[in-house]
């Protein structure tokens, strides 16, 4: 499997002195394409902070990012949105969908805001794996969690990324709504060929995933990282 995603020595902290706080220490790590990988830990322990660096969506305090040979983390703030937009999708715990836009008008916003053409074919495929076709027209109050949901994972795939970070996404759903994005990530890391990397609480999500990576006070263990 080839290689997408890695860091080198990748710090971040909060504080100084005798008041800091090591949220992610040193951390040395590979992510491969077409993989789905879930990042577990308590909470506090660097999930959340991990994934958010590797989106370029925090600062490091040191050490890189590197997407095949670009250092993400150099990028300025212009060239690291347009990066963001193009090579990466987010799919968070609360949906974050627009309330006044359609489901559809969601989806396609990246595209819009990136004055990229919609690829309509694309987004019905999409759309139609997810089972949210009959939605589109669909404000996010008048459908279920799990359809907001899927909406959202729609939308991340909109530009067509290589890399989908999903910071709990079954976080805010029931059971059931939770097994059902699951499968959808699952079904759409077979079909698209995407890598996928998950943060969650659950066990028995991150059990379904091809590699588990542990994170505890901002440490990786164990230091094997070799896909399955």
């Amino acid at each position: 499997m080839k290689e997408l995603i890695k860091t080198e020595n990748l710090s971040k902290t909060y504080g100084k002195d005798e008041n800091i706080v090591y949220a992610l220490k040193s951390t040395n790590i590979s992510f491969y394409e077409s993989e789905i990988v879930a990042i577990t830990g308590t909470s506090g322990s660097g999930k959340s902070t991990l994934l958010h660096l590797l989106g370029g969506l925090d600062i490091a305090t040191s050490g890189k990012v590197f997407y095949n040979d670009i250092d993400i983390l150099s990028l300025n703030d212009d060239d690291l949105s347009m990066f963001r937009r193009r090579n990466i999708g987010f799919v968070f715990q609360f949906f974050n969908l627009i309330p006044e836009l359609t489901a559809y008008e969601n989806i396609v916003l990246s595209n819009i805001i990136d004055n990229r053409k919609i690829d309509k074919d694309a987004i019905k495929n999409i759309t139609d794996i997810l089972n949210i076709s009959d939605r589109l027209t669909h404000y996010p109050n008048q459908i279920s969690g799990g359809q907001q949901q899927r909406v959202a994972i729609a939308r991340a795939l909109a530009n067509n990324p290589n890399i989908i970070l999903c910071d709990e996404p079954t976080g805010n759903l029931d059971k059931k709504s939770s097994q059902e994005v699951i499968n959808m990530l699952l079904l759409l890391k077979k079909e698209f060929h995407k890598t996928i990397i998950i943060v969650t609480h659950s066990i028995e999500i991150a059990n379904q995933c091809d590699r588990i990576v542990k994170i505890s006070d901002g440490n990786i263990f164990p230091n094997d990282y070799s896909p399955l």
